[in-house]
């Protein structure tokens, strides 16, 4: 489906002409086999099995694997919190600044990350140096922070104590490939992946849920525009109207001035389809900015694994996702 819209002046950053282009971040290492990375919880609480069903598949890639200490707790009085924010916080910056661990991955999503932002050592975490921050969903919070405060790459992709994670063979496959081979999976499309806004653009990606970039802005570790970038965004289980109001404040916010493309995932578990391109294109369509639509990442099954905070060329007319140099080092 192709839609032509007027380009308007603040679509090029016009408005905010001061506001410098979102930087290229630094890569951290690929993985090899042999290599440690730890499981954490950051967010909602983790189911047993379908983790160590997770976990069995890193293993299987010949990775050492280790879990948080606190990565099976569920919070005595807020039940939708993987056990207390000052233990989930613990686990993730003791599992950043050991020495021996090249990634960190979080074991799902859910709700919960935003409580730790303000609870991370960010400067014993920066002197860590950098590794591999790997999630999504919830995670979008720790992918902004990681942005803002190490200025290092992360990657955006499935996590082991998710429905599907053990089961999902192209899922598996293109995160291994990422994590291991990312030379291998540098252009990316799918199946369903479809012009919205024609043309092409050029940036450093960005993104993940709607919802949380929305709910981020104004926090200290809110990046302050997607000037210039290439925004990908997805979300689950959104009504029209709310993800209407999560545009809206975005746009509302200055923060889309000046975006240089949008690429957009899943929107698993919505409103039909239909409702929801009719709100995208109400609110980013006068962007004027190329446009895909269901690329295949976020939520859906067989999702792809992106990287943030790396160079990328966006063609809208073929529906592809071009990094201009893997993802990883």
């Amino acid at each position: 489906m192709n839609r032509h819209f007027p380009t308007p002046a603040a679509a090029h950053g016009a408005s905010h002409a001061s506001v410098a282009p979102v930087p290229a971040l630094n890569r951290p290492s690929r993985l090899r086999p042999g290599d440690k990375v730890a499981v954490v919880a950051t967010s909602s609480p983790v189911e047993r099995e379908m983790l160590e069903a997770g976990l069995a598949v890193l293993r299987g890639w010949g990775l050492e694997v280790v879990v948080g200490d606190h990565v099976l707790d569920v919070h005595p009085e807020l039940d939708y919190l993987a056990g207390r924010d000052e233990d989930r916080a613990r686990d993730l910056q003791a599992a950043w600044c050991d020495p021996d661990v090249a990634a960190v991955i979080c074991a799902r999503g859910g709700y919960g990350a935003h409580r730790l932002t303000g609870l991370l050592d960010w400067s014993a975490m920066r002197a860590a140096g950098p590794k591999i921050l790997l999630g999504y969903s919830d995670i979008t919070v720790l992918h902004e922070a990681f942005a803002s405060r190490l200025h290092l790459a992360t990657v955006h992709g499935p996590m082991p104590a998710t429905e599907g994670f053990a089961r999902d063979a192209a899922a598996q496959e293109h995160l291994r490939r990422t994590l291991f081979e990312p030379e291998s999976v540098t252009t990316l499309t799918g199946p369903r992946a479809a012009t919205l806004v024609p043309g092409r653009a050029q940036g450093v990606t960005l993104g993940g849920c709607a919802s949380l970039l929305a709910d981020n802005l104004g926090s200290p570790t809110s990046r302050h525009s997607a000037a210039g970038g290439i925004l990908l965004l997805e979300d689950v289980g959104e009504r029209a109207y709310r993800l209407d109001r999560c545009l809206s404040q975005l746009l509302n916010a200055g923060w889309l001035d000046g975006v240089a493309g949008i690429v957009l995932g899943s929107w698993q578990d919505s409103e039909p389809y239909d409702r929801i391109r009719t709100v995208l294109l109400d609110r980013l369509g006068p962007l004027g900015v190329p446009m895909v639509e269901e690329l295949g990442f976020g939520h859906c099954p067989d999702p792809l694994t992106l990287g943030l905070g790396r160079p990328a060329v966006l063609d809208a007319d073929a529906a592809t996702l071009r990094y201009t140099s893997a993802v990883l080092d």
